[in-house]
């Protein structure tokens, strides 16, 4: 089914980014946003949006409901959009954690067809003033399972689609997105508890607390959904570490700059080729 109405439920930095870059992308048809009235008059005057409705006007009539919300907002609207929705009406949402979120859409989801998604994309500035058509680009997007029109816009608005279940997403992004927030948010209350570091930080310390900056409401839902696979990799880095401080004064430690600088040649690599 060719998408004519899209619902941006959400309509902040992921949202309004969305519906800019479908717009780019060459969407022709209608664009609703579901937001508080503050959010939604930014982004008509940003052009985000074409209109702006409750969410039961905008379900009855969309192809597309695109869920931006905070994940336990997610959870919230996945209670009650499928009353609301036509047969067959595709949801997706661009939550950050996707277990809990895929098991209460197999609870409620019964007009409607959901597909859990994941765009690995985003800025420390929230809010719709912050959207950005091009914050996709050369980034992946996860999605739960195949969708042919769903992939093709999102191929279309420059990501590359990687499919992966609920339960191995989760336990990936663990690793490269929350753990690395966590790194940022330890150096940053440490550099903070001695006095005068800050007058001596350089250029690693201040790339290194760049997450540092984001605020912990977009966090909390994430350590709330997500906080097993979290606890575990924490171990893992923990251990990796200890590994590194018995290696402090010993030859062997010069393995490890190499192989970490390897790793990170490599992620560089396919950051580039996206």
């Amino acid at each position: 089914m060719q998408w004519s109405v899209v619902s941006v439920v959400g309509v902040g930095l992921i949202g309004g980014s969305f519906a800019l870059a479908l717009r780019k992308a060459g969407f022709a048809g209608k664009i609703i946003g579901v937001s508080s009235s503050e959010t939604v008059l930014s982004a008509l005057e940003l052009g985000a949006i074409d209109e702006a409705l409750t969410l039961e006007e905008a379900a009855a009539q969309s192809d597309v409901i695109y869920l931006a919300q905070p994940i336990e907002r997610i959870l919230k609207t996945l209670e009650v959009v499928d009353s609301h929705v036509r047969e067959g009406t595709l949801i997706t949402d661009a939550g950050s954690t996707k277990v809990a979120i895929m098991r209460r859409a197999a609870e409620k989801i019964r007009r409607g067809r959901f597909i859990g998604g994941h765009p690995m994309a985003g800025k420390e500035a929230r809010g719709v003033a912050a959207a950005d058509g091009e914050l996709f680009c050369g980034r992946p997007y996860v999605l739960t399972s195949p969708d042919t029109e769903l992939q093709d816009w999102i191929e279309r608005i420059g990501a590359r689609v990687v499919i992966l279940s609920a339960e191995e997403h989760d336990r990936l992004v663990a690793l490269t997105s929350h753990l690395p927030q966590l790194i940022s948010t330890a150096l940053a209350a440490s550099i903070a508890d001695v006095p005068r570091a800050v007058e001596v930080a350089g250029p690693a310390a201040l790339d290194l607390t760049r997450l540092a900056l984001s605020p912990y409401q977009i966090w909390r839902d994430i350590f709330a959904t997500n906080s097993a696979p979290i606890d575990a990799v924490l171990g893992v880095f923990i251990g990796k570490l200890e590994e590194l401080r018995t290696m402090l004064r010993r030859p062997e430690i010069e393995g490890e700059f190499d192989r970490a600088a390897e790793a990170a040649k490599l992620l560089r690599k396919e950051s580039e080729a996206l």
